[in-house]
């Protein structure tokens, strides 16, 4: 866990038994302001698209006012560039940019990000652009956490865990699912597990979803009762399930990235901003005549939620005009996000599957909801590679723990496929091109990259892994980074001062001190000399996409659409 201050002054809350009690009234903070900011945008959200589906009724029977529909359309356009060009960190889902927030990358103005982002998601939906609301709500709910922190005077480094608080409660509200949210945080944006971290984010997605729920009701925004348990019997479609959906997640991420780097990058060399015509006129068009596949995907939820089984080929449509609208729309780089149009399509890749199985092989109908929910785990799992959070996510959407084997065995198959065809994960890939585009740019206030002050201290909390190149030595023989120091080691729920005949044994906890102008290389030196003996030769997440974004950038231009 990252943390920093003025030394001193974060050192004692750190050692003070009151920390976490400091944490958890931070965190729930950060909800309450994260949740109020993500309720009001899908409030608004849910009602714009309810005015265009009126619009659109009314519009078929009076045909005169398709002529305004078509300006109305080119001014939602401009009125989105605009606002991207006022300020370009709202590109996309947004969940790049908190990536880069947490990792010190990145330093976004708070207030400007959270107004842009919630007009230009309303704009979007106003177009009928195919788009989801979660990854803003994300970015919304981080940009709260960085506002608190501004507000109550917390330094860069405990700022980027409540922007992780932020980014929790934004996801448990846009899905009223507070466990998704804390897994989502922890798994996809911070990638660190620790006590602190965990309680803090913990409060924040409760308290949000508790915002939530009292003002849009209890409901998940998504809900697959299942009918009966999956027989083992039936683990045979779950292993192919798995297979099949690491494989479609895998050409998702690939279609997405070649749309967004090689067709939308040559549209952006002659007039930048100009690819958001493309989804804006595509989705003018669908409106009236493909609806199925506009906004966010709950057309098609409630077409697989009839008692009417549908056609395999109309399934299989669906599954396609949705993911074509989809990468239409998000490789542009317009505001929006993809996680519930992804829930989408894994529901129809999971529908297809047991529709086909049922047909072919004789998989009993009854088990179709099921599948419905495998297929969304799948997919979610191959396609962000946070299988943890699918198999959460799947749990909340049925709200049962029967589905739980079945759930774990498609998402960690689909994970394991996915990884295997060489595809990167989603966010880390556009993580990696959002790096490169702004190696070089500097934000208003800030000092461009983002990275901790010089003189400023930070603390990280780094353990000690099993086999580790540093386990069984004393702190006085090991070779540390200059500025760096052990100020505290967490023993079997013992606090231990450090001297320098101190041993190291595995599972300690350190709580590292660097200068922030060294941070990042430290900080990947040490997590290097602390891990585990199976994991030493991996580099954190920050040094592998560092070091990704240079080889992408040596030789050619890469568009950084998010």
């Amino acid at each position: 866990m990252r943390g920093s201050d003025s030394g001193g002054t974060l050192l004692e809350r750190r050692m003070s038994r009151w920390f976490q009690v400091y944490m958890i009234g931070e965190g729930v903070l950060v909800g309450i302001v994260g949740g109020a900011i993500v309720t009001l945008y899908r409030y608004v959200l849910s009602g714009s698209e309810s005015l265009l589906r009126v619009f659109v009724g009314v519009a078929r029977e009076q045909p005169v006012l398709i002529a305004a529909w078509v300006v109305c359309a080119l001014l939602l356009c401009v009125l989105t560039c605009k606002l991207l060009v006022w300020e370009p960190y709202t590109q996309g889902s947004g969940i790049p940019q908190v990536d880069a927030e947490v990792m010190g990358q990145l330093d976004m103005p708070w207030w400007r990000v959270t107004l842009a982002k919630f007009i230009e998601g309303t704009l979007c939906c106003l177009g009928g652009l195919s788009l989801g609301r979660e990854g803003p709500s994300v970015q919304l709910g981080a940009m709260g956490g960085k506002a608190v922190s501004k507000i109550i005077g917390r330094g860069r480094g405990e700022e980027r865990l409540l922007v992780t608080c932020g980014a929790a409660a934004g996801m448990s509200a846009a899905f009223s699912a507070p466990l998704t949210g804390v897994l989502f945080a922890i798994e996809e944006i911070h990638k660190e597990f620790t006590a602190p971290l965990i309680i803090s984010v913990m409060a924040s997605a409760v308290s949000s979803d508790f915002i939530a729920s009292q003002v849009l009701g209890l409901q998940p925004v998504l809900k697959f009762p299942l009918a009966q348990s999956l027989p083992h019997a039936c683990y045979l479609y779950v292993i192919a399930l798995g297979v099949l959906c690491g494989l479609l997640g895998a050409a998702h991420n690939r279609g997405m990235f070649l749309a967004s780097e090689r067709l939308y990058a040559r549209v952006d060399r002659f007039l930048p901003y100009a690819r958001l015509v493309v989804p804006f006129a595509a989705s003018a068009v669908l409106v009236f005549f493909a609806p199925q596949f506009t906004c966010g995907g709950e057309e098609i939820l409630k077409l697989l939620e009839s008692p009417q089984a549908l056609a395999v080929a109309a399934v299989a449509f669906l599954l396609i005009g949705k993911y074509l609208a989809t990468t239409l729309a998000f490789a542009s780089g317009a505001p929006g996000g993809t996680l519930f149009p992804l829930c989408v399509m894994g529901a129809l890749c999971g529908y297809l599957f047991a529709t086909v199985s049922s047909r072919v092989i004789g998989l009993p109908q009854e088990f179709l909801p099921n599948f419905v929910v495998l297929g969304i785990a799948g997919l979610f799992a191959s396609v962000v590679r946070a299988p943890v959070t699918a198999v959460v996510l799947a749990f909340e959407l049925t709200g049962s723990l029967e589905a739980l084997l079945s759930v774990s065995v498609v998402s960690v198959l689909s994970y394991v496929t996915a990884n295997l065809t060489g595809v990167d994960p989603f966010y880390e890939h556009l993580l990696g091109n959002l790096l490169g585009a702004t190696q070089n740019r500097k934000e208003p206030g800030s000092n461009g990259s983002g990275a901790t002050p010089a003189g400023e201290k930070v603390l990280h909390t780094i353990t000690v892994g099993a086999g580790s190149k540093v386990e069984g030595k004393r702190l006085r023989d090991i070779e540390w980074p200059s500025n760096t120091r052990i100020v505290l080691i967490s023993r079997a729920n013992r606090d231990i001062t450090p001297t320098g005949d101190t041993v190291l044994e595995s599972l300690d906890e350190c709580l590292v001190l660097m200068d922030g102008s060294s941070e990042d290389e430290s900080y990947d030196k040490v997590w290097k000399m602390l891990s585990s003996s199976l994991t030493s030769n991996w580099t954190p997440k920050s040094s592998r996409l560092r070091v990704r974004v240079r080889d992408i950038f040596a030789n050619r231009n890469v568009s950084a659409n998010e």
